[in-house]
């Protein structure tokens, strides 16, 4: 008996389907500090330009940067569905819903999660809030608006990040801190460079790991992955910084290997998993997401983020988690993310009365 996923796959395979893949245009020079996270997704749209190519779809690419020029295109290349890798302009990174609103908004049905789920993914202190009101595990955190910073209510040290970006943009060795005059000075340098606000968390000491979900259709979650921190000394923390994320020349990326699945017992396994399921549920992940999360001194994870729409890059997590343990290839996702989002079809608007 055929499951819903081959009547789908049968369903599309009977069509060519228009798929646009609207993506942000960089707007950072290549020399900019974050230039690196922001132009790496010209290499991904690139390479999921050529797996749907390759699988019968018409491909047409969408660069962002401003929406009038995005809804012109819309109007003229008319796609039955959109893969959205659009992740929010460097100089605007609260943009990252505005155009999954838009495609809702016109109907025109999207790959991952709506734009209700990325706003909220978005504003870190809410989702944790969230979260911690199901009765997740979730770091505590303080969020500073401005540069009168009050004493610290947890003990040091403390980790410093702007609470709107993600990619570890703003991670440093520099965002750990063990006394109030440093987290003053941390505050204002975050307030400087990215804006208000702030968040300022318990630095915990424990391991870190990744876990992917993903529905296909079905809610799938795959093995942990761990971040390994192989050199720590003086001013260097084992924490999981912006250089070892995208700097593949420095010594933060080639001192921090990813454990693929991670080399842990099936109890702290089936717990990461279970703790990545309902976080994905709460916020209301769609496709595929990934959830963060690092251990106390006890081993005990806490949920450090939840990622819709994480990096889709064939070297990035996402893509060694669904291949390594055969679950199918990168190329395959691709293609039926783009046949689950067809089938579910775009926001119908409201009838007027």
């Amino acid at each position: 008996m055929k499951n819903q996923g081959d009547r789908m796959t049968a369903s599309s395979s009977r069509q060519s389907l228009r798929v646009g893949i609207i993506y942000n245009e960089p707007v950072l020079a290549v020399g900019h500090k974050e230039a690196e996270s922001e132009h790496e997704i010209v290499f991904t749209v690139g390479e999921v330009e050529k797996y749907l190519s390759e699988g019968g779809f018409e491909v047409s690419k969408f660069g962002v940067r401003e929406p009038g020029v995005l809804l012109q295109k819309l109007a003229d290349e008319r796609p039955d569905v959109v893969f959205n890798f659009f992740e929010g302009l460097a100089t605007h990174y609260e943009t990252e819903s505005t155009v999954a609103g838009l495609l809702e908004w016109l109907g025109i049905p999207f790959t991952g999660s709506p734009s209700t789920t990325l706003a909220l993914a978005r504003n870190k202190p809410r989702t944790k809030a969230l979260l911690r009101g199901l009765g997740l595990p979730v770091t505590d955190c303080l969020v500073i608006n401005d540069a009168r910073v009050p004493a610290c209510p947890f003990d040091w040290p403390v980790i410093v990040k702007p609470a709107g970006q993600d990619a570890s943009i703003g991670v440093d060795h520099g965002s750990v801190v063990t006394s109030q005059e440093a987290l003053s000075r941390r505050v204002a340098l975050m307030l400087e460079k990215f804006g208000a606000p702030v968040l300022v968390e318990p630095y915990l000491e424990g391991r870190e790991f990744s876990v992917v979900v993903v529905e296909s259709p079905e809610v799938s979650v795959m093995p942990a992955s761990e971040i390994r921190f192989d050199e720590r000394g003086p001013g260097r923390w084992p924490i999981f910084t912006y250089d070892a994320k995208w700097l593949v020349e420095s010594a933060d990326f080639n001192s921090t290997p990813v454990d693929y699945p991670a080399n842990i017992p099936a109890e702290l396994q089936g717990r990461l998993a279970d703790l990545a399921r309902k976080s994905c549920s709460a916020v209301g992940i769609r496709d595929y997401g990934r959830v963060d999360f690092r251990c106390d001194a006890s081993g005990n994870p806490h949920v450090l983020e939840v990622n819709p729409n994480p990096d889709f890059s064939p070297l990035a997590c996402l893509a060694s988690a669904i291949e390594d343990i055969r679950f199918m290839t990168h190329k395959e996702f691709a293609i039926r993310l783009v046949r689950q989002a067809h089938a579910r079809g775009g926001f119908a608007p409201r009838q007027s009365r």
